[in-house]
């Protein structure tokens, strides 16, 4: 299982495939599995990893910034010997492939932005679930993070009980710590810096990052394309794989 020591641990990671490399950042409460289900359907070199404090990473023992994650992403690209790779990242995870276009442009290739913004939430709205999280554990907040992430017709099947056990056992210092990054991440202001292709995508259902927040952040990048997939949540690549799979393939196809 291969890992790669950072200074404030060890990062899991998974490098499967030939070809284009492109690079999948998950989200919060998930860890790399959350992309799978897309992933198999692609043909080109996927790279994922689990965020600290997440899946089968270390949680460091102080806080970090979105800035922080992008600088991990760069230490594993470098580690595999990767000079330019697409960045593609979910909610938390699309927030560091934007991090990661704004600061070390020479690394990135192209963006796919999944149910994301520039800014998500307020300070007020993750010092609550930090403070729930704090007295009650994640189990007490599972259902409404359920009820955001997913389509009525998946949060009702039992394809959804995975992935509500993988939320539970997030550790919760990691996922508190990912909430003040998350608190304090502003990148509203760097969007303009992004000069490369860009693809966006929403779903109908997110009650996280509506796809009118998504559309905000769409319509500050210079070019930037975005996708609407009917009936989907906040996170496509699990309710709504195979659609988001193919939006992905012909964005790279169309890449240079």
């Amino acid at each position: 299982m291969p890992v790669l020591m950072r200074p404030w641990g060890h990062m899991h990671y998974q490098d499967k495939g030939t070809g284009q490399p492109v690079l999948f950042a998950n989200s919060l409460g998930t860890d790399l599995r959350m992309w799978a289900g897309v992933t198999a359907q692609l043909s080109c070199r996927c790279i994922g990893f689990d965020m600290r404090g997440h899946g089968l990473s270390a949680t460091p023992a102080s806080d970090w910034t979105v800035e922080d994650i992008a600088g991990d992403v760069v230490a594993l690209l470098d580690h595999l010997a990767i000079d330019r790779a697409v960045a593609a990242g979910c909610s938390v995870g699309g927030m560091v492939a934007q991090a990661l276009g704004m600061h070390h442009p020479g690394r990135t290739l192209a963006l796919i932005l999944s149910n994301t913004a520039a800014k998500i939430g307020t300070d007020d709205s993750w010092q609550a679930r930090i403070n729930a999280v704090q007295s009650g554990g994640i189990s007490s907040i599972a259902e409404a993070i359920l009820d955001r992430w997913f389509s009525p017709p998946f949060r009702t099947s039992p394809e959804v009980l995975p992935w509500a056990t993988m939320l539970q056992r997030t550790d919760p210092v990691g996922y508190m710590q990912t909430c003040r990054a998350l608190a304090q991440a502003d990148l509203r202001s760097g969007l303009a810096v992004l000069v490369l292709p860009v693809l966006v995508i929403a779903g109908t259902d997110d009650q996280a990052t509506p796809p009118a927040l998504v559309q905000e952040l769409t319509d500050a990048i210079p070019g930037a394309i975005m996708k609407i997939l009917h009936g989907s949540g906040h996170i496509p690549a699990i309710d709504a794989a195979d659609a988001t799979a193919r939006l992905i393939a012909e964005f790279l196809e169309r890449l240079p």
